[in-house]
């Protein structure tokens, strides 16, 4: 048996190969507020929590009580006081919940209906249809300001249509969809709304400038979720998903009691779960307040403003969309003479010291291209570094100035090519084997068995990003599946 400070000491290692969660260099995934009480304060209150189990809050009651409270915090915020809603593990949970409760109210069995979405809506959508056995369908967004197109959503809706969608904003580009346009739209064909703001939310609902209507107040908008663990500054583990009618609420839930154990009534995915991120969530909003939130969400305007100004500036580059709040995308701008690809930017400035995200080309359905681009989040210690990220983001695209387009490793290479030849069928690739598959990343140098503590463990994204341009997206999809399978076992 090892002691605690053994272990302890084998856990700091293994977090010390991790990017850096503080200090503003990671601009994806994390949400740091820059304030050091708020992890303390976080810390301790998930201390107090540890062993509670909130399946059931009638035997712990705190578990109701700090939901109600972020409940009522959340629905103020989001502009309905008598909303209700229900507490889950993140935005993808969220989603999930906001399609079964859509589908339930509608009365529909699995594999009845569709919901309708602009092609920017999250992944967790796409997630919820294969869970819950009902067709998504992907709409086009304008390819220029890309904003969900009112009139192809409507074009997309049938009889068979429960649910429409929007993003406030998306997060490939940061743009506000037109959410008064479709909640009237919705109002007119008598179907249910659902907002996704898991990613802005708490960054919309304070942002000093004018924002077009969004969230609960605008007519036919029935449900929206947003993300404590994003701009709520909570760490990982607290989403919301808000109903304006109670009936909606209700049909997420799942109870049993024609069973011989305890009834069981679930308002969300899991039954036993930790109330770790609930707790957080409540402490820091307690904590934090309007003011507080207020004062961050300035921060935040800030220097989004300044980084854009800044990647408006920068010869090859521009910003794609008309991007809204705390995020925004960056593309090669085509119509100066030496456009700078925004993947060996990425990279270039990743040697400077600052992580952004690549994200690939899109092809929507109507033919439209979305470019590729890269993906900067930017948060309140943004504001801190801003100075010195300003730096790294404009010598990063000097760097990247005439290098081309990041390739795939060859073996890929050759196989897209075997692809567009027809010597290989998508299907005979998706029907591969695990074992085939990895023999396949393994010759392409991207082996999943490396040591993940390990400095070995680094991925040249810009070559899987090409490989993802490059090759069918069922294949690579199915080629990601692999790598992060093998990856995360023994």
């Amino acid at each position: 048996m090892s002691s605690p400070d053994d272990v302890l000491a084998e856990l700091a290692l293994l977090r010390a190969a991790d990017a850096p969660t503080h200090g503003g260099r990671v601009l994806s995934y994390v949400y740091d507020s820059g304030i050091a009480e708020l992890d303390r304060l976080a810390g301790a209150a998930a201390a107090m929590v540890q062993p509670v189990n909130g399946l059931d809050p009638t035997v712990f009651g705190s578990v109701a009580a700090l939901e109600r409270d972020l409940i009522s915090f959340a629905r103020t915020a989001f502009g309905d006081p008598a909303a209700v809603g229900s507490i889950t593990s993140g935005g993808t949970e969220s989603c999930i919940l906001a399609v079964s409760a859509a589908r339930e109210h509608a009365r529909l069995a699995p594999g009845q209906g569709n919901v309708v979405v602009p092609s920017t809506a999250h992944a967790a959508f796409d997630k919820a249809g294969r869970l819950l056995g009902v067709s998504v369908r992907r709409v086009p967004v304008d390819p220029d300001t890309t904003r969900a197109d009112v009139d192809a959503m409507a074009a997309a809706i049938d009889d068979d249509t429960f649910l429409l969608v929007a993003s406030a904003p998306n997060y490939p580009t940061g743009a506000l969809d037109p959410i008064v346009a479709l909640g009237d739209l919705a109002l007119r064909r008598g179907i249910a709304m659902h907002v996704d703001a898991c990613l802005g939310g708490f960054a919309l609902a304070w942002w000093p400038s004018p924002v077009d209507d969004w969230d609960l107040r605008v007519p036919g908008v029935t449900s929206l979720s947003a993300d404590f663990h994003k701009y709520g500054y909570a760490p990982k583990g607290a989403s919301v998903l808000l109903h304006t009618d109670r009936d909606r609420h209700r049909a997420a839930y799942f109870a049993l009691t024609a069973w011989p154990g305890y009834p069981v009534v679930n308002p969300t995915l899991l039954g036993s779960r930790s109330v770790a991120g609930t707790a957080t969530a409540w402490a820091i909003t307690r904590y934090l307040g309007v003011d507080g939130y207020t004062a961050l969400t300035g921060d935040v305007a800030a220097a989004t403003a300044r980084l854009r100004s800044l990647v408006d500036r920068i010869e090859g580059l521009r910003v794609v969309g008309e991007p809204v709040g705390p995020v925004f995308a960056a593309t090669a701008d085509t119509d100066v003479e030496a456009p700078v690809d925004p993947h060996r930017w990425a990279q270039e400035v990743d040697r400077l010291g600052y992580t952004l995200q690549m994200q690939p080309e899109y092809t929507q359905s109507d033919g439209t291209v979305l470019p590729a681009s890269t993906h900067l989040t930017v948060t309140p210690v943004t504001a801190h570094v801003v100075g010195d990220l300003s730096l790294a983001l404009w010598d990063g695209a000097d760097n990247a100035g005439g290098l081309p387009p990041s390739s795939p490793p060859p073996p890929l290479r050759d196989l897209a090519a075997a692809f567009a030849s027809g010597a290989v069928s998508v299907d005979d690739a998706v029907a591969l084997d695990s074992s085939s598959t990895e023999a396949v990343l393994v010759e392409a140098g991207l082996d999943p068995h490396t040591d993940p503590a390990g400095a070995s463990h680094t991925l040249d994204m810009g070559a899987v990003i090409a490989a993802i341009d490059a090759l069918p997206r069922p294949v690579t999809a199915k080629m990601l599946v692999e790598f992060l399978a093998a990856y995360s076992n023994p």
